[in-house]
């Protein structure tokens, strides 16, 4: 099997086999029995993006806290952001998929997406080096990593929306999660009730990421329901 085609979008040159498992989803790899799937190098790649974009924010904010410069990471490093860099890079269309996932569309599953783009990260690393992997992350979220201080209310919605929902003397905002999947590999999604109304969905790996993107959703809304009326 040949990725050159994906091989030009992503400027790296990495060998078809690592690319092949990189792309392997586990509902490909169950149906045709002996074939690795891309787990373990999502799971090398989730730490490989961690330390990349943690040592570039420590570089260019010496003067931030700890804190603070978690919240950059954390807007920079989630799952969202990976499968909409996955859908910009055509990642969905080289992924190799069960026939249940074919027919439910699982080319545009965020959580699938997301997953196969640290795998790619992973394959990188272990393919061509960190220094390589390093250039390429920085390329693809380059834009990303300079706005991220410049978000104000975008780098914590649970806050925002707390404050909001404080400032027009609405309800504490609660949350409503639901997870799925094998305890190895959950998804979350989450709602976000005030006053009433629910927003949502959000979605995340983690019962906090999920939380935070209804949290923006419910957000948004309400600062445009209320500062702009």
């Amino acid at each position: 099997m040949s990725f050159e085609e994906l091989k030009q979008t992503l400027q790296v040159d990495i060998a078809d086999d690592l690319l092949a498992l990189a792309l392997t989803h586990r509902s490909h790899a169950y149906e045709n029995s002996g074939l690795e799937s891309n787990e373990r190098l999502e799971f090398l790649g989730d730490a490989v993006l961690g330390i990349i974009i943690t040592d570039e924010l420590f570089r260019l904010h010496p003067n931030e806290p700890e804190g603070q410069l978690a919240k950059f990471r954390a807007f920079i490093v989630n799952a969202r952001a990976l499968a909409d860099l996955a859908r910009t890079l055509n990642l969905g269309n080289h992924l190799l998929l069960g026939v249940g996932e074919e027919r439910t569309d699982g080319r545009k599953k965020a959580s699938i997406l997301a997953d196969a783009m640290e795998a790619v990260i992973g394959a990188m690393y272990v393919g061509v080096g960190m220094e390589k992997t390093r250039e390429f992350v920085l390329r693809v979220l380059g834009d990303v990593i300079q706005t991220a201080p410049t978000l104000g209310a975008g780098l914590d919605w649970k806050t925002s929306l707390q404050e909001i929902a404080s400032e027009y003397a609405l309800p504490v905002p609660t949350y409503h999660v639901q997870d799925s999947g094998p305890d190895h590999e959950k998804s979350f999604t989450a709602q976000v009730e005030v006053a009433g109304v629910k927003y949502g969905n959000g979605f995340g790996r983690s019962k906090k990421e999920a939380e935070q993107q209804a949290a923006q959703i419910a957000f948004e809304t309400l600062a445009l329901q209320y500062r702009n009326a």
